[in-house]
């Protein structure tokens, strides 16, 4: 059963990484290298679990986070778009400045050096029975399903299909691939840079509270652990694909879980957690080997 519940677990763990990537290659294909996602991750992170032990309710919980992360992103944007700020630099300033505000509110609001525990935070349900877990291989995966896993890989199958054969998807590849061609045909480009950017931070909001609530219930300031940056290592790896980007994050996502069976094998700690990191980087040299090649064909 050790092999059933490293797949179960791999999963669970992608979850948080798949729904930010997919935040990431909307706001991408239009043309806006969002390199916020980790803020607003933990932005959605921090709102979840003081609403759900606020409400008990965690659909609430998700609601507010979601919205969150979609109101940050589209500060962000505006910092953009409308006041012509380096997409890069805003993004990096975005992640020193979410961290350091929610540093502030935990020690001066909370009275918390980095952890907020709070009473009656309502987890993430279950949406199968327990029962299932005696399923061969697939079992202990169908038994942790949450609706948070369930709507990223919702997700992972109609966005190709959004962006192929609807209306928004084709002003958001008209954007991404021609701005101003876009924008001498009538499309407010900034107007969509500015909703898909909303988007990521709300698909961000939501990858936040899947890690707040999906088993722990409490907030840490280092909750995300640098996910954002592997779910933007994920849609450049999978090339802006919605299916090839939910496998380079189900890759991550077996790393992190494997990782975490090492460590409990004896492997050093500090080691074994540089997996994750170093197969970010091979990501991305594999990535950037594949443009290149693409560009002289």
């Amino acid at each position: 059963m050790q092999f059933e519940h490293l797949i179960a677990s791999a999963i669970m763990l992608t979850t948080p990484i798949l729904l930010a990537a997919m935040g990431g290659l909307i706001n991408r294909r239009a043309g806006i290298v969002n390199i916020g996602l980790e803020a607003k991750m933990l932005a959605g992170a921090f709102v979840a679990v003081i609403v759900s032990s606020a409400t008990g309710s965690w659909i609430i919980a998700c609601l507010a986070a979601a919205l969150a992360g979609a109101a940050i992103g589209w500060l962000f944007s505006l910092s953009i778009t409308r006041a012509g700020a380096n997409m890069i630099v805003a993004g990096l300033g975005l992640n020193i400045l979410v961290a350091g505000v929610l540093g502030f509110i935990l020690s001066w609001v909370y009275r918390s050096s980095g952890t907020l525990r709070l009473p009656d935070v309502a987890l993430l349900p279950k949406i199968l029975p327990a029962g299932l877990e005696v399923v061969p291989l697939v079992g202990p995966s169908l038994a942790a399903l949450d609706p948070l896993t369930l709507l990223a890989w919702m997700t992972v199958g109609l966005l190709p299909f959004v962006l192929a054969s609807t209306r928004i998807g084709l002003w958001i590849r008209a954007t991404g691939n021609a701005s101003e061609m876009a924008r001498s045909v009538g499309l407010q480009h900034l107007t969509i840079q500015d909703f898909t950017t909303a988007c990521a931070g709300f698909f961000c909001g939501l990858a936040g509270a899947h890690l707040a609530l999906v088993s722990l219930g409490l907030f840490n300031e280092g909750l995300t652990a640098g996910r954002g940056f592997i779910a933007l290592a994920a849609f450049y790896f999978g090339r802006d694909r919605p299916v090839t980007t939910a496998f380079a994050c189900l890759l991550f996502g077996a790393l992190e879980a494997a990782q975490i069976r090492l460590q409990l094998e004896g492997l050093p700690p500090k080691l074994i957690g540089m997996l994750p990191y170093v197969m970010v980087l091979i990501a991305l040299v594999v990535a950037s080997i594949q443009a290149q090649r693409k560009a002289k064909a």
